[in-house]
């Protein structure tokens, strides 16, 4: 079964370097839905998967200065609070149950249909977004909006290992219309390492990590990403992303429906 996991791993890393989705979108749905592994474990390997293979990306962003460390710090002052008290909560949950199962399928689930949305509608918010940055409304409460979506980001985060990406892009495109678009994926990317890893290592604390499924994850990741990178130019980037929401879509259902 070890290569399979590392097969999944370079598709998925492979899609994530085309897309610039979160591996977490696929990844948990795939190891519960195709392998059955238990969403509780699923979501704790799947969390600090992406804190190893984000903190690259981090790594690369920081050196360029595409990171807004003052955006990154507001998220993160929302997030990381968040996350300890959703582990403490899961904590006192029976481990592995079937509540527990059930609490974390439908919560992927609403985070998958929620990340198809941010997908497919990311322009048009973008536009309005743009069309609204010089009204006070939008940016009188700026910094406190921003630690609010952290909050919702660590709880949604810690439940599904979703939201990270695609949702906290969408959220700052909206926050922050005016700032470069390399300086926002920059931004959320460094946001969601100290994120993924202090979820991760809670799940893990609460018996919700394999670590052996871990790595073989990362071993067929690395090279997907570094492929699916280099050939991103050339693929159509809004036929790739519809084609990828539809998947979401469809697996969001599914996993609601369980």
């Amino acid at each position: 079964m070890d290569w399979l996991y590392t097969l999944s791993g370079f598709v998925v890393g492979a899609i994530v370097g085309l897309t610039g989705v979160g591996g977490g979108s696929l990844m948990t749905p795939l190891l519960v839905l195709l392998f059955g592994i238990h969403p509780a474990t699923a979501v704790g390997t799947d969390l600090l998967y992406a804190a190893i293979t984000k903190a690259g990306g981090t790594a690369v962003h920081a050196k360029k200065g595409h990171i807004n460390w003052r955006i990154t710090g507001l998220l993160a002052s929302g997030s990381i609070p968040a996350s300890l008290l959703t582990v403490w909560a899961l904590s006192h949950l029976p481990k592995q149950s079937a509540a527990v199962s059930h609490i974390i399928s439908v919560s992927l689930g609403v985070a998958l249909l929620l990340t198809a949305c941010a997908i497919i509608f990311r322009q048009q918010l973008q536009r309005y977004a743009l069309k609204h940055a010089d009204d006070g409304a939008h940016t009188r409460y700026q910094a406190e909006i921003t630690v609010a979506i952290g909050v919702l980001l660590g709880i949604l985060v810690t439940i599904s290992s979703v939201g990270a990406g695609a949702l906290g892009v969408a959220a700052l495109f909206f926050l922050y219309p005016k700032l470069p678009t390399i300086r926002i994926v920059g931004s959320d990317i460094a946001h969601a390492v100290p994120l993924t890893l202090i979820a991760g290592l809670g799940h893990w604390a609460i018996g919700g990590v394999d670590w052996s499924l871990l790595g073989s994850l990362l071993i067929g990741s690395l090279p997907g990403i570094w492929i699916g990178s280099h050939a991103s130019a050339k693929v159509p980037d809004r036929f790739l992303r519809r084609i990828l929401a539809s998947m979401l879509v469809l697996i969001g259902g599914k996993l609601i429906t369980l």
